[in-house]
């Protein structure tokens, strides 16, 4: 499918002592990327970091660490430290996040996040470089820090992107992008605006799977997970953008009313058909194959248990690359 094809990292709700051998087994597999997230769960790189020992062959990259819920000094140590652990195989996937996990949760301003963006990416290149940073950036200042130590060659770092600006930002100062929550076809919208800075950038794709021919029960499960980010404001502009106003007009509305159920059932089949892959294992990687047929080199999976019959190591299994 691609020289590259991922998994998301935790496995589930087991322990992350647990999961040991289903890492493991990623790579008998042909999985060849685990890629972690830090939302609610555990953090973005203590999974990569056991990652790192138990299958050394995988290459491990964020997606996402928040640009806002660490210091800039902090984060060029935590980026050091895992590069360190998997020299070559680390990728950082930085992205601005959202107001509900940067405010909400830990209370900090979600003030100017293009400019967070593009100010920490500007402070990570100097830092992780070595050089002795004093700087006043727009969105932070940083005086007379240096890196004492240093990554073991360059690591390419990717920004998470939605619209144009961020995606102009991740084809002009990063190594590429990372995309979530659009269907394979917006993907022919998206990719080429980063690739304009240069054709070999790279396009991580979180992909949302469930494995089931339980129509009904995914697409019902489906549309809280989707309600839940499309009435995030920076993902709702993102889908307003990609010319989904019509279609998801009648949920913001509900949503903003406060009636949640009307909310979910105002989504329509044909958006969660967009946005979840699901049906049989073989339908799943068919529609996985579009999403990398318009621009994605990297798909990084997300199982979702939308279903009843989907079993978390059967489905990892039944969508390894074949």
């Amino acid at each position: 499918m691609t020289t590259r094809y991922g998994m998301t990292v935790p496995l589930g709700s087991a322990p992350l002592h647990a999961q040991r051998r289903q890492i493991e087994e990623l790579v008998d597999l042909g999985y060849t990327d685990v890629w972690s997230a830090e939302a609610d769960g555990v953090d973005g790189f203590t999974p990569l970091a056991l990652a790192s020992v138990w299958a050394p062959s995988l290459r491990l990259g964020t997606a996402i660490i928040p640009a806002f819920t660490r210091g800039p000094a902090t984060l060029a140590q935590s980026v050091a430290g895992l590069s360190q652990a998997a020299p070559g195989r680390f990728v950082l996937g930085l992205g601005t996040s959202s107001n509900v996990i940067v405010e909400g949760w830990n209370g900090i301003a979600f003030e100017e996040p293009y400019k967070r963006m593009r100010d920490t990416l500007r402070f990570l290149r100097a830092a992780l470089a070595g050089e002795k940073v004093t700087e006043v950036y727009d969105t932070f200042s940083v005086r007379g820090f240096r890196l004492r130590s240093l990554p073991e060659g360059e690591v390419p770092i990717l920004v998470a992107a939605l619209r144009e600006g961020m995606l102009n930002l991740a084809g002009r100062e990063a190594d590429g992008a990372i995309v979530n929550w659009l269907s394979a076809d917006d993907v022919a919208r998206v990719a080429p605006i980063v690739r304009a800075h240069g054709a070999d950038k790279e396009i991580v794709a979180r992909i949302f799977v469930a494995p089931s021919e339980d129509t009904d029960a995914v697409r019902g499960a489906a549309r809280f997970a989707i309600a839940a980010y499309v009435n995030v404001p920076v993902y709702k502009a993102f889908h307003q953008w990609l010319g989904r106003g019509d279609r998801l007009g009648a949920c913001w509305a509900a949503w903003e009313a406060g009636d949640r159920e009307a909310a979910l059932a105002a989504i329509p089949d044909s958006v969660v058909d967009e946005l979840v892959v699901h049906g049989s294992p073989e339908a799943c990687r068919a529609h996985i194959q579009r999403y990398v047929d318009n621009g994605v080199t990297t798909p990084a999976l997300a199982v979702l248990p939308l279903a009843a019959d989907i079993d978390l190591g059967r489905a990892v299994a039944d969508l390894a690359p074949r």
